[in-house]
């Protein structure tokens, strides 16, 4: 792998991308999780893909409505694709916003409120979802849902007090989850229906990253910073998430390829992706660890050095776009190391999808498929666009 992939190898890989998101990860889910009778979907699974809770988590109804309009948008324009994107996006619609104009979080099978957050990121998921699938029907009342939706979350995501501190007034903090989320919701959105609003405010969520949690001089990209980008020196603080951090890594590059490859933004997002794969990766087992202290002190929660499925995806996206853009044969071997380990040890042979977690030592913790944050997104969104930009790549190197 010295010497990065050959052409041949890019071809298998985007076959091997292709085929496992059509023939594996979504049959897993769909026809099964339509909901024909309250609409929307049923995504909470065991291994085998039986139901084991009727509960509807309204990120994942989101995700869903999503990846299934995407598929319809850039795949194949298969009817039942947009048919089930528009149980999707109606279920979404009519049961998960409360009279405040806000969104649920957990709802029950017909969409009674269970559960409420402070956070707007069910919210986020609405926006792409209702903008992939203002493309796919051509609604033109989803797109304008789409781009209100956005509008409030560009509220959200400014609006003093709207967020709940991680450590309240007496210890404030900011996350670097809210201009991640927002930087690929703009990113989606001006893809499928357009915003003029997005490269202002992408460029303002990633000088936010830039500046406050991108941390050279250690090396590090932050979870959790003080208002002014300083680290906050207590356990929570120190918390690192690598997946999450090389997540957002993937946003910024492909922010560059959207730049016509810019090369500060390359930089910004190869830099964020090196720091934390250096952190992340583990050198015993393989995979990549799920908490981490920024001075290697021990971490809090129990499941620090567990490997969850979708940190995987994201450095399986990023290793291979970083390698795309730079020719950097490290890329390369990074991308063949997670990639080969991810379809060893989370794939079930047997039922198709990916277990979602497991314990430091590969052996699955349990067998869930589908619960309140796991469903049909981080894998096949995965699959989906390493197929698309080796093929895009393929087409045009230079592109």
């Amino acid at each position: 792998m010295s010497t990065g992939y050959t052409r041949s190898e890019l071809i298998s890989l985007q076959k091997f991308y292709s085929d496992q998101l059509l023939k594996d990860t979504v049959p897993f889910w769909f026809p099964r999780s339509l909901d024909k009778e309250e609409g929307g979907f049923l995504l909470m699974r065991d291994a085998d893909g039986s139901l084991i809770d009727d509960d509807k988590a309204v990120w994942i109804q989101g995700r869903a409505t999503w990846l299934l309009a995407t598929l319809y948008n850039t795949v194949e324009k298969k009817p039942e694709w947009l048919e089930g994107a528009r149980s999707g996006y109606e279920f979404l619609n009519r049961h998960c916003f409360d009279k405040d104009g806000r969104m649920f979080f957990h709802v029950t099978r017909n969409g009674k409120p269970i559960r409420k957050r402070r956070y707007f990121f069910s919210e986020t998921f609405y926006v792409i979802a209702a903008a992939a699938y203002a493309k796919a029907s051509g609604d033109p009342e989803a797109a304008e849902k789409a781009r209100e939706v956005f509008g409030k979350c560009i509220e959200y995501a400014t609006a003093p007090g709207m967020l709940v501190p991680k450590f309240t007034d007496t210890r404030p903090s900011k996350g670097i989850g809210v201009p991640m989320i927002m930087i690929n919701t703009a990113q989606q959105l001006r893809e499928t229906i357009g915003d003029d609003r997005c490269d202002e405010w992408i460029s303002k969520w990633i000088g936010e990253i830039s500046r406050d949690f991108v941390k050279h001089d250690i090396a590090c990209v932050m979870e959790q910073v003080a208002p002014d980008g300083s680290i906050i020196d207590h356990i929570d603080g120190r918390t690192l998430n690598p997946g999450h951090a090389i997540e957002g890594a993937w946003f910024i590059l492909q922010e560059a390829r959207y730049r016509n490859n810019d090369p500060e933004l390359i930089r910004l997002g190869c830099s964020m992706l090196d720091y934390m794969w250096e952190r992340g990766w583990d050198k015993e087992y393989g995979g990549i660890l799920y908490f981490r202290d920024v001075y290697n002190r021990p971490v809090q929660e129990y499941w620090q050095d567990m490997k969850f499925w979708w940190p995987h995806n994201e450095v399986i996206i990023a290793t291979l776009l970083a390698y795309l853009m730079t020719n950097d044969p490290k890329y390369a071997k990074w991308h063949h190391m997670v990639h080969d380990y991810s379809y060893q040890v989370f794939h079930d042979n047997q039922h198709g999808e990916w277990f979602g977690y497991l314990h430091r030592d590969g052996s699955i913790a349990q067998g869930a498929k589908g619960n309140l944050f796991k469903g049909p997104f981080h894998l096949p969104r995965q699959e989906w666009f390493c197929a698309r930009i080796i093929r895009e790549f393929l087409e045009d190197p230079g592109k």
